[in-house]
């Protein structure tokens, strides 16, 4: 059943278990969503169907009678991946959706976590750079071409982007671009759309920016990551988070922690004011992970180089809203030998390589 039409499986308590088991079978769903004043009172099954009639409920009864007080429920905070990963574990075929109020929002099945919505948001991968910490793996072959698990870091990257129904892709290129472009092509044989954006000299993430066909550029709020990074972060969330704060620019940010092993010692001058031993202090890091709004990118002058950062800070200063989004998941920034050793044991658990 499409999420669109999940309201046809909703009924009232008063209705009739006829009823219910009309919608049921109707909808082929197994399932009637019992609703007043938008709140989920409970769910109707085949199976509460039958007890009721044994318990000696006619047809003609009301539901309320019959149905299941204590459903299974899901936030609407879940993403896909959690949802299928719940009705697996519960052994569900489907499953009410409700928000922090309590009120019904919608059902999703076992077969919807299967097929994603496809976004209309372009992903800019930058892919440019030289490696050079990475050498000599990096000596012919494009940081973002390394294999990881048996497949390239940028492939995994792809896939993950795809996993969330973006289709639409523009890749940076700088360094060896014809080893990227060979392996990825139009894209096609990996059912996406890519577009290239040659770099003469390197012009920083938000200069390479200022290359995009803004002609032909979809209006909707971009995403832009490093070509070298490997993550589970749910890039639907955040570019959910952007929309609904109309935000211009967003960065994704992580919490890092600097322990300081040693007493750390505060004072003016000769006289001590305070001792901390061995504190921690915590930063927001930049993640390389970012959503920009169509308005911004109009605004770039072309081949002009610019970082990223001192984008923020720019349009910050111009009146433009720039926020941070705090990130949680799995992030790895493979730039270095002991960052790509680690991305080949941590690719086993992340189920994005191909041994």
């Amino acid at each position: 059943m499409s999420t669109k039409k999940w309201q046809n499986a909703v009924i009232t308590p008063n209705d009739t278990i006829k009823h219910a088991l009309e919608v049921i079978d109707q909808e082929a769903l197994r399932i009637a969503l019992v609703v007043e004043n938008e709140k989920l009172l409970g769910v109707v099954t085949d199976g509460d169907i039958r007890r009721g009639i044994l318990a000696g409920f006619g047809l003609d009864a009301e539901a309320k009678n019959i149905m299941n007080e204590n459903p299974l429920t899901a936030s609407s905070n879940l993403n896909t991946k959690e949802l299928k990963q719940l009705m697996q574990d519960k052994d569900v075929l489907s499953i009410p959706i409700v928000n922090d109020e309590g009120s019904l929002v919608g059902l999703k099945t076992l077969s919807d976590t299967f097929t994603v919505e496809k976004r209309e948001n372009p992903i800019f991968i930058m892919a440019g750079g030289f490696g050079t910490r990475l050498r000599p793996l990096t000596d012919n072959c494009p940081k973002p071409m390394l294999k990881v698990g048996g497949k390239p870091i940028l492939e995994i990257l792809i896939n993950t982007f795809k996993n969330y129904g973006f289709y639409k892709f523009y890749i940076s290129t700088h360094y060896l671009p014809a080893v990227i472009e060979n392996y990825f092509g139009d894209g096609s044989d990996f059912d996406i759309e890519v577009t290239y954006v040659h770099e003469q000299e390197p012009l920083g993430t938000g200069g390479a920016l200022s290359l995009l066909p803004k002609d032909t550029l979809p209006k909707e709020p971009l995403v832009m990551i490093n070509g070298d990074i490997l993550t589970s972060v749910d890039f639907g969330k955040v570019l959910d988070f952007h929309m609904k704060q109309q935000s211009d620019a967003t960065m994704c940010v992580r919490d890092y922690e600097i322990k300081v092993p040693f007493g750390v010692i505060e004072g003016e001058g000769h006289e001590i004011t305070s001792i901390v031993e061995k504190p921690t202090y915590r930063y927001f890091v930049n993640a390389g992970i970012y959503i920009i709004s169509h308005n911004i990118i109009k605004s770039l002058s072309n081949n002009d180089y610019l970082d990223m950062p001192t984008l923020f800070e720019q349009k910050q200063l111009s009146g433009f809203k720039t926020l941070k989004f705090p990130i949680h998941e799995y992030w790895l920034d493979v730039g270095r030998h002991d960052d790509f050793k680690k991305a080949q044991e941590d690719i086993k658990l992340l189920g994005g390589g191909n041994d």
